[in-house]
């Protein structure tokens, strides 16, 4: 948005907008939002703003960037009401969520990473697993998987307790049928144990196995998320600049609410 040696005129509500490239209603929207300081009215009605406005608008939509428009919304509206603790600690939520994804996303590249490639499976083992040529039957037992993968049967139904292993059920027996994906995942979740994963740390990585259809794909998946990460922490730091200097042009006019031609302030009804 643009400033100049006119910024501190009065700015009707179309004056906004066009220096925003907004529409009239998206800005008497955002003022009743919350999201602009109130604006004074003149005698006939009318909204009229100020640069304190136009600073505010800008402020918001480079916070949008980052932290997206509920949460910038939710922090103009927080300072415009006075509490400027409470807007910063919603800037620090936000980062710390974000932190919080960045440190999952490795942990789920460092689990991908500790399984390894996959040891060699007997031409008969895929043959039961149910991978080409056709398998004579549907799948494995519980008791052949925990032989193939050296564990007990009761560990796999732990894990299958813990939501990490979902085998079918034969019907009118009722016996756990491991099919070839579920061979897998059981595999993934008998590696990554033995590294003392939780399973926790597991679930992502089975989640993403299962999305993305194997180790590659997901290594792809994480790369991409990663730059996702890192282009909106770039974007987050652009907009904390624009709140930064917003508010300390409110900070300095001494109060955070209403508005007048030198910065928020109390406003008539």
């Amino acid at each position: 948005m643009r400033s100049g040696p006119a910024a501190d005129r009065p700015l009707r509500s179309v004056d906004l907008a066009r220096l925003a490239g907004l529409s009239t209603q998206q800005i008497r929207n955002y003022e009743e939002a919350g999201v602009l300081p109130p604006a004074e009215r003149t005698a006939s009605g009318y909204r009229t703003f100020t640069d304190v406005h136009r600073q505010a608008l800008t402020a918001y939509r480079t916070l949008v960037k980052g932290y997206g428009p509920v949460v910038a919304a939710r922090i103009m509206r927080t300072l415009h009401a006075g509490d400027v603790p409470a807007a910063l600690a919603l800037v620090d939520a936000a980062h710390a969520a974000l932190h919080e994804e960045r440190g999952a996303l490795r942990a789920t590249g460092e689990a991908l990473a500790a399984l390894g490639p996959a040891p060699p499976v007997p031409a008969q083992t895929r043959r039961e697993a149910g991978e080409p040529p056709p398998a004579p039957r549907s799948g494995l037992r519980i008791g052949e998987v925990a032989a193939l993968l050296g564990v007990r049967t009761s560990a796999l139904r732990v894990w299958e307790a813990a939501g990490l292993l979902s085998p079918t059920r034969q019907r009118g027996t009722g016996y756990r049928v491991f099919g070839p994906a579920d061979v897998r995942d059981a595999r993934v979740v008998d590696s990554l144990r033995r590294g003392r994963y939780l399973f926790r740390q597991i679930r992502p990585v089975l989640d993403g196995l299962r999305r993305e259809g194997g180790g590659e794909p997901l290594r792809a998946a994480l790369t991409a998320r990663g730059e996702a990460l890192t282009a909106r922490t770039h974007a987050m730091l652009e907009g904390a600049g624009a709140f930064h200097g917003y508010l300390a042009r409110v900070t300095a006019a001494g109060t955070t609410t209403g508005s007048t031609a030198d910065g928020p302030g109390p406003s008539p009804r």
